[in-house]
């Protein structure tokens, strides 16, 4: 059997978990309100997916929306990647380029396939995001190998991105 990994809580008590517990498994034992509420971790000081299992023995912090400035920079990274899935919908064949958050909000490149966006598409990418967050689908973060990335990328025509990760250096 594994052995158990040490969870210290900003509380200064300290759970035992089995290999393969999440932020989100924590969340829940405290109870069902922090569980809804909690939306990422920090986990040894780093802001995580709240489903991304345990390392081993760390310190962990949930984050919930009233943890404004953490909150809000995930709220502009998730809706940067809505807004991708938005314009990559109405617009097929349109490539991703680039789009971090900032600390001013969140943007995203596009390489449109037929024609520039023009303003008056604004509304229609924006009915689109509402659509897609409507949908209340989870967001679910996967690590993939580099060659992994390049090889789906290439496969999709995402050739930006497949260019962005052949970049990558190892291991990362």
């Amino acid at each position: 059997m594994s052995a158990l990994f040490r969870i210290s809580l900003p509380d200064g008590s300290v759970r035992e978990v089995a290999p393969g517990t999440t932020p989100a498994d924590i969340a829940a034992a405290i109870g069902p309100g922090l569980a809804k509420a909690a939306i990422a971790a920090r986990v040894d000081g780093e802001l995580r997916d709240i489903m991304r299992p345990f390392d081993g023995d760390s310190a962990l912090a949930l984050v919930t929306a009233r943890d404004e400035a953490e909150a809000l920079e995930l709220a502009r990274h998730d809706l940067a990647h809505v807004m991708a899935e938005a314009v990559q919908h109405l617009f097929p064949g349109t490539q991703i380029t680039f789009g971090p958050a900032t600390d001013d909000g969140f943007y995203y490149d596009f390489a449109p396939k037929d024609r520039p966006f023009t303003d008056d598409d604004l509304p229609a990418i924006e009915a689109e995001m509402r659509a897609i967050i409507g949908r209340n689908e989870p967001f679910v973060r996967e690590v993939w190998s580099r060659e992994q990335l390049i090889e789906t990328w290439n496969k999709q025509g995402e050739t930006f991105k497949a260019e962005w990760a052949a970049e990558l250096p190892d291991g990362e």
